[in-house]
Order: structure tokens, then sequence, then C-alpha cells
């Protein structure tokens, strides 16, 4: 019996400081000479009241909506963009890109003065995407530590944050109260789903046609997918649930590379679990042969226990997502 040794699985403000020299008479030291005084590095000339800064300046509608836009639809494509990713690689550089774009939304709008009557409106959707970069921080960890493995468990996992809805309904209100459109955000992220296979499924069945057999024993408390590779192809694919046993049989002779990944929520689409997965192969190889005598044939039959067991005569290691043969 072989059993694998499970490894564990700014806000930023200018400020105009304007110096003025002090010009009325009477004081102690003061100067009654009204004469040029342009020499002086320490005094000023002018009405001595500070130039407004761009920052300080209400916007337009138009120049606000212009502002909005620049943002508001960057972020929206690039929430969409997540759906696009198909490797572990490529949904952590996504997310990390959203969030990217986000915090750039937040730095731009932050320093502007939007016209008068969407004040309130304009400081709740600043606020949401302040939350939302959180949010996303917080997603890209769990897609690095495998809580979340596919695009779709992400947006889902998004989708039913409080940081999403807060900016969706954020843009929403500036568009409602002024026609400012480039806050909406367009899409709607999937649901979550608790996706199972029956016990004993065949996913794959390239290399078959042989006498060998495989029985797979699940102790573990997620169900698990348990995939033969002899040399450089995938022979078959077998879905175990989890507390179950199920057996593959007519394995061709030859020597098998064995893969095994396990989690929640089974994506036939994706080939693969959508949150908390693991990758792992076993460090040894099953060998299965068929041998004939005048009298008898005897073939190969292996079990496969996936759970740690006292007296365990395998170890596995992890294997990277995006090199698991799916």
């Amino acid at each position: 019996m072989i059993s694998p040794r499970l490894s564990a699985l700014a806000l930023t403000a200018s400020l105009t400081l304007t110096l003025a020299a002090c010009t009325s008479g009477g004081g102690a030291g003061a100067s009654s000479n009204s004469g040029s005084n342009s020499g002086d590095p320490a005094s000023t000339s002018g009405s001595g009241k500070g130039a407004e800064s761009p920052a300080d300046t209400a916007l337009t509608s138009d120049a606000y909506q212009v502002e909005l836009d620049a943002v508001g639809v960057p972020v929206g494509a690039a929430l969409r963009d997540i759906a696009k990713a198909r490797t572990f690689k490529s949904l952590s550089q996504r997310v990390r890109r959203a969030q990217s774009a986000v915090d750039s939304a937040a730095e731009r709008l932050g320093p502007l003065h939007p016209p008068a009557e969407i004040d309130t409106e304009h400081t709740d959707y600043l606020a949401a995407l302040r939350a939302m970069n959180g949010k996303l921080d917080e997603l890209g960890q769990a897609v690095g530590d495998r809580s979340l493995c596919t695009a779709s468990s992400v947006l889902a996992r998004l989708g039913k944050s409080s940081e999403f809805g807060g900016l969706k309904e954020a843009g929403a209100d500036l568009s409602g109260g002024g026609d400012y459109k480039g806050g909406l955000i367009k899409f709607t992220p999937p649901k979550e789903q608790n996706r199972r296979l029956g016990n004993g499924t065949i996913l794959a069945s390239a290399i078959r046609g042989g006498r060998g057999s495989l029985t797979v024993k699940n102790g573990t408390a997620g169900d698990s997918v348990v995939t033969l590779v002899l040399g450089k192809r995938k022979a078959v694919s077998v879905y175990v649930r989890k507390r179950s046993t199920a057996k593959v049989t007519n394995i061709r002779d030859g020597k098998y590379r064995v893969y095994y990944t396990s989690g929640s929520d089974y994506d036939r689409a994706t080939r693969g679990f959508t949150r908390n997965c693991v990758f792992q192969r076993f460090d040894d190889s099953l060998s299965f042969t068929t041998t004939y005598t005048a009298t008898q044939i005897r073939w190969s039959t292996w079990t496969l226990t996936l759970q740690k067991m006292i007296g365990g005569n395998a170890s596995t290691s992890d294997v990277s997502p995006d090199d698991f043969p799916a």
C-alpha cells in the first residue's frame, strides 16, 4: 500500500505660505522709510495674496467628467480582465494590475475639487476606491496561498464583498447625481459555487487497454483527482470524493508517474478545484506489468491511500499549479 506524507499545505495637500512685511507705523524699531526695499530677500510686493493651486479650484462638470472617465474606465476594464486568466501566474498578475488601476484612480482623484453638487458623491467614491484597493490586496494574497485558485473564484469572492458593493453603489450615485458615468462598474461577477462530481468519475482516458488496476482511498476532508502520466501523456484521471474509494481498471503496462490535486468546488471547464487547492506528485512511480506462464496470467494491482498513515511507504512533493497535468 502506498500512502503519501501530505505537505501542510495620500492625499497630498499643497500649502502656500505668503509672508508679508509689517507696514503699520509706531511700533518699536519700525522704519518710516517709504522707499523701495526690493533688495531685501524677505520683503514681498503686491497684495500679499497667494495664487490658487489648480487642485484648490472646483472643476467644471465637463472637466470632472474627463477626470472620472480617465480613472473609472481603466478600473472597470482591469477588474473584467481578471476573468481572462488561465494560469496561476496570469491570475496573480491580473489581480495585481487591477489593484494598481484602483490605486492610481484614488491617487488621481484625491487632490481634485469636484463640482459642488456632487462633492459628497465624490468623497464616497474616493473612499470606495481605497477600500477596493485593500480588498484586491487581500485577494492577491489568497491566490498566493492557493485558497483561491481560479479567476472565477477570485471574482466570485470579490463580487460578494462589501468593498465591491460599495464601489458599485458609489459609481451609481455619481451617475445619478450628475450623469457622471465614468465611475460605473459594468460587469457582474459570477456566484460562488460548490460543485462536485460523482465518486469514480473518469475525467481522462487516453491510454487504456491493460489488465492492471488502481484503487484510490481518499481519507482526507476534500475531494481529489488522481492522474496517471505515462511518458509525457496523461493516461487516466479519476475523481475521488472525500472519505470515499474509487477503482480504475484496464490500465496498460508501463511505469506511471502519479499526481493528485485536492480542493473545493471542481470546475470541469478549467479542470481543477477553484478553492483551497493542493497540487502534489508521488515521488515513486507505479509500475504495471503483466506476466504470462503456462498456467497463469499475473498483473499488477495497486492501492493508493490519500491520507497520513503510520507506516506509510510513499512520499510526495509539491508541484507548481501551472506544471500540473490538468
